[in-house]
């Protein structure tokens, strides 16, 4: 969740101001995203919504692919390898060597010559919403659901062609979208996806309209709920239900946000998602709802820019994982945000600070995400909110986060993971997600903040989709 963008509404109509309120709850709260971080979020049109213009068509691959005279930053070192080649065969790298100029004789290969450009694992990004970022509220809650799925099969293209070949999508419908891209159907990249959001009533999730209130036990679904973005839940039992439904749509992993829910009911959907192998991830800001999460059982923290020293600490000793996203002033956006959200966004702003700082001083294990919210134009920008975590970290450290460690967080899906494999390192054994970097992203990380002109290979799963070498 991006409050920037959240927050800069108070010239919206009703409902969209309420469901942007709920995207940035009170500074108690908490939400329950179960599931695998499904696929989904969607691009708006150019010319109404200022998005990227459409990646070109995917160009696969066939037989192997053989990148000769390479520098690589493998996800994990700090430093570069000497002139070597990596071999692609299927949708795994299955060679790596010293030679920079290895071939295999008499084999069907596409042969990229590098001269000496930097081969690195492609980016993950840990807290995206693929079918919310780029489109605004307004959109998302009047339009056409063919249109939105429409929009998120374009975002969903743009992402990969930023050099995102994995994300892991913390709340939407994108369950369709995912199953498309794996299918071939459309481009985009990995999603790890959670599916709706599963909230209590007036919770972070709870995007329904005033006149969706109250509801009854047997009553209708709100329009959030019938779009899959949203699922009310308000005891142990119905948190149980809608966490089971999430996983049989194909959740990944499971989240939720404030001191809302009670521990009984966190402790439901984990119930739920440990049966499946799975974890759950919970959206929480505060002390207080950070350890009522690890009371029980959640083993990733979204957010948490509110938290204490003590509560940093105890996340280190449990070993719980912290996905922060890197939520800064922007001044342009607070002068549109109303009084009362400035006051929670400087909060939160300030927060971030102390938030990195104890991460790095407990080691804890901690995800990157941009988390971006119903602005196309931020969306464009995902690779300069990677680029931006150089305010705290080397970009080493910070490219390290958002590939070796956020690969890691991507498999404690355990055996449902749907995209069995290792990710985000460049490694023998590895499923093949490479960049192809025209510099030195561990001497410029900004380089990664313009993937058109600095991008010039794009590869996800053995196969080229970006190939400016070959013009």
């Amino acid at each position: 969740m991006n409050s920037r963008d959240i927050l800069s509404t108070s010239f919206a109509p009703t409902a969209v101001r309420n469901m942007l309120r709920m995207f940035f709850p009170p500074l108690l709260s908490a939400v329950l995203l179960i599931g695998l971080c499904q696929q989904g979020l969607a691009q708006h049109e150019a010319l109404e919504l200022g998005a990227e213009e459409p990646a070109t068509p995917a160009l696969p691959t066939g037989g192997a692919t053989l990148f000769q005279n390479v520098r690589i930053f493998d996800g994990k070192n700090a430093a570069l390898s000497a002139p070597s080649s990596v071999l692609v065969k299927g949708n795994t790298i299955e060679q790596i060597s010293a030679n920079a100029a290895a071939a295999e004789a008499g084999a069907d290969i596409r042969v990229i010559n590098a001269n000496g450009r930097v081969l690195m694992p492609g980016l993950i990004d840990a807290h995206w919403h693929m079918f919310m970022a780029a489109a605004s509220p307004a959109i998302i809650t009047t339009a056409d659901p063919g249109y939105l799925n429409l929009l998120a099969a374009q975002q969903a293209d743009a992402t990969l062609m930023r050099g995102f070949t994995t994300i892991r999508d913390m709340g939407g419908p994108v369950f369709g979208l995912k199953r498309a891209i794996d299918e071939g159907i459309t481009v985009g990249p990995r999603i790890y996806p959670s599916g709706a959001m599963i909230s209590q009533t007036s919770g972070h999730g709870d995007f329904r309209a005033r006149y969706e209130v109250p509801r009854s036990l047997s009553g209708p679904l709100s329009q959030s709920e019938i779009a899959g973005i949203a699922a009310i839940a308000d005891s142990p039992d119905e948190v149980r239900l809608r966490a089971r439904e999430q996983l049989r749509q194909g959740a990944s992993h499971n989240p939720i946000e404030s001191t809302q829910f009670t521990e009984a009911e966190l402790h439901a959907a984990v119930e739920a998602a440990e049966n499946w192998g799975t974890y759950v991830a919970v959206h929480a800001y505060t002390p207080a709802a950070i350890r009522q999460a690890i009371a029980a059982g959640v083993k990733c923290i979204e957010h948490g820019q509110l938290i204490d020293e003590p509560t940093a600490q105890l996340l280190a000793d449990k070993g719980i994982w912290w996905s922060l996203q890197p939520l800064t002033y922007d001044a342009a956006v607070f002068a549109r945000m109303s009084p009362v959200s400035q006051k929670k966004a400087l909060e939160v702003f300030a927060g971030t600070e102390n938030a990195y700082k104890l991460a790095k001083k407990y080691r804890i294990k901690t995800a990157w995400g941009a988390d971006i919210l119903g602005d196309a134009g931020a969306a464009s920008r995902q690779g300069q909110y990677l680029a931006m975590m150089t305010r705290w970290y080397t970009p080493a450290e910070a490219l390290k986060m958002a590939t070796a460690d956020n690969g890691e967080l991507m498999a404690l899906s355990g055996f449902i993971n749907p995209y069995p494999g290792k990710l985000g390192v460049v490694e023998v054994g590895a499923l093949a997600d490479l960049l192809l970097v025209d510099g030195n992203p561990l001497e410029d990380i900004n380089l990664v903040a313009d993937p058109d002109k600095n991008f010039v290979v794009i590869m996800k799963d053995g196969k080229i989709y970006k190939n400016t070498l070959s013009k």
